[in-house]
């Protein structure tokens, strides 16, 4: 079995389960605006994209700078009006910490910005956890592999050294695009067929199954 020296992971549907608070901010976003309410699958579908490419794939008849003004809407819905729980996936904590233990290093590649990454490692008390992260609005939106190839650079790994896990086929995309093995999670954004699609070395349905692969 393949074991890799840096394990990449995604956030939102990967390691935290918020994939319903999103969904529900971005149709009340929709809601606030009165324009057109995105369906779940839509919102679903678009998550791990930067949040200017995600608006962009929902709302495609409106300007760049109409949705760029968006952003700032959907962040409050996000961070203030939503009561929506998004708790870390059961068993993330201790997978991080086995994984640790081995003497791994971690990182995160994830479509969320800056602040609201560092905010959320600030919450749940994991940020000592990860050696480095990348966020969409520091790089090109997944699936382009700029995140990962700045993160390989960085932590000074080579690409058949490292392995990508995320619930999105953008996720998976993007490390094959980096020459990157990758292993999808089939309990967050895209069901197990869409990630099929991008030949993982696995598909798992529970974070303490990734062990077996790592």
């Amino acid at each position: 079995m393949q074991k890799f020296d840096l394990i990449i992971f995604d956030w939102d549907g990967t390691l935290m389960n918020s994939i319903g608070k999103i969904v529900d901010c971005m149709q009340a976003l929709a809601r606030e605006l009165e324009i057109a309410v995105p369906s779940e699958k839509a919102v679903r579908d678009v998550i791990g994209l930067s949040m200017p490419e995600a608006m962009r794939a929902l709302f495609p008849d409106e300007s760049d700078a109409t949705r760029h003004s968006w952003i700032d809407k959907y962040r409050a819905h996000y961070l203030i009006f939503n009561a929506t729980p998004s708790p870390l996936y059961e068993g993330v904590p201790e997978l991080l910490a086995e994984l640790h233990g081995r003497g791994k290093q971690l990182a995160i590649a994830t479509g969320k910005a800056r602040a609201g990454l560092n905010r959320i490692l600030e919450e749940t008390g994991l940020g000592p956890r990860f050696h480095a992260s990348r966020c969409a609005d520091e790089t090109q939106s997944k699936p382009h592999p700029q995140m990962l190839h700045e993160l390989l650079a960085e932590l000074d790994v080579a690409p058949e050294r490292a392995v990508m896990i995320g619930d999105s086929a953008f996720d998976l995309q993007m490390a094959s695009n980096a020459g990157m093995a990758c292993i999808g999670v089939d309990y967050g954004t895209h069901d197990r067929q869409t990630l099929l699609a991008a030949s993982p070395l696995a598909i798992v349905s529970k974070p303490l199954a990734l062990l077996d692969h790592l």
